[in-house]
């Protein structure tokens, strides 16, 4: 039974856009991606179309997840303008934007902070043998250009979510030193929200031939990566690749504290339906775990935002549709 002070468990009421699955890398293990030019990228209308319905729903995050166009593609610039479109309008019809669009620029970075109230990037494994097996055709997979990326989220102060890809061929010590420069940089900016723990699951579209990480082994790399991070940064995992209720329970008693967005659809597994919250609570709430919605962004990083970002956060802190249970939590 969890103590008083560690009862509570958190996740985000969320909905994935996708700009455009097409994507340069060919990451084996992806179940996501389409080859350049094979997508249509999502308009602006349709986008606002499915806000508009989810404005009924208290659905607060607004994650933009999008595959990656080359940096040197004649339709980067229309690509980048697609995702900082999407932020704004989903800004401005109430909800709070949260970006993971792989590699970005410095300057790319700097233009989507004045729209959304934190980004995020799965470092997966620092390891640069990785490169030569499920990374061979991943250019933005390098480990220093995914380094180089969380810290200038550092630098331009954006709230922050990264993690770790657990079963792609990486040891043991790969995954302790990816957590432990992840440390660093943290305690160099003291940015970094949360570091998710994603076992591979595998898909009916990746050719990645593995098996699944054992999900039984999770609690031992909750418990050494809560060892190796610092207190204030949070542990989440995704429960709906952690089919077993006990095994659930024993990630969350092992330091995990946050199940991640709560959505329709897994769109980086789609072969993995998203649990729902009721489903959830049902696991939680006898083993005396409450589970509390959160926003995008943690409190203690309000005061980075400014301006339409500052009241946006603001309006959900106090006022999330007008539901005091859930007032209180966030």
């Amino acid at each position: 039974m969890p103590n008083s002070h560690s009862s509570t468990v958190t996740y985000s009421p969320a909905y994935t856009i996708v700009p455009t699955y097409e994507c340069f890398n060919r990451c084996t293990y992806c179940n996501f991606r389409t080859a350049p030019g094979q997508s249509p990228w999502m308009t602006l209308s349709a986008a606002e179309s499915i806000l508009l319905q989810l404005q009924s729903q208290k659905v607060c995050e607004i994650l933009i997840l999008s595959g990656e166009v080359h940096p040197h593609s004649p339709h980067r610039q229309q690509w980048f303008q697609r995702i900082y479109d999407l932020c704004e309008l989903a800004l401005r019809m109430g909800f709070l934007p949260h970006t993971n669009a792989g590699i970005l620029s410095f300057v790319e970075m700097q233009k989507l902070k004045n729209v959304n109230v934190s980004m995020g990037l799965m470092l997966e494994q620092l390891t640069p043998k990785l490169l030569q097996t499920v990374h061979r055709h991943a250019p933005s997979k390098l480990p220093e250009i995914r380094l180089q990326q969380l810290a200038w989220a550092g630098e331009l102060q954006i709230p922050f979510t990264t993690g770790l890809l657990l079963g792609i061929g990486e040891t043991e010590d790969d995954c302790w030193e990816t957590l432990a420069a992840i440390s660093d940089l943290h305690q160099r900016y003291h940015h970094i929200q949360e570091v998710i723990l994603q076992p591979h699951s595998p898909g009916n579209q990746q050719t990645f031939d593995a098996e699944a990480f054992d999900p039984h082994q999770l609690p031992e790399v909750i418990a050494k990566a809560r060892q190796i991070l610092p207190p204030d940064i949070t542990i989440q995992i995704p429960p709906n690749l952690v089919k077993d209720d006990g095994w659930l329970l024993a990630c969350i008693e092992a330091g995990a504290r946050d199940l991640g967005g709560i959505s329709p659809k897994d769109e980086v597994n789609p072969d993995y339906p998203h649990i729902q919250e009721q489903a959830l609570r049902e696991v939680l709430q006898p083993a005396g775990w409450e589970l509390v919605p959160r926003l995008p962004i943690y409190p203690q990083f309000d005061n980075w935002m400014t301006g339409e970002l500052q009241m946006a956060v603001k309006h959900w802190r106090t006022h999330i549709r007008d539901d005091p249970k859930i007032v209180k939590k966030l």
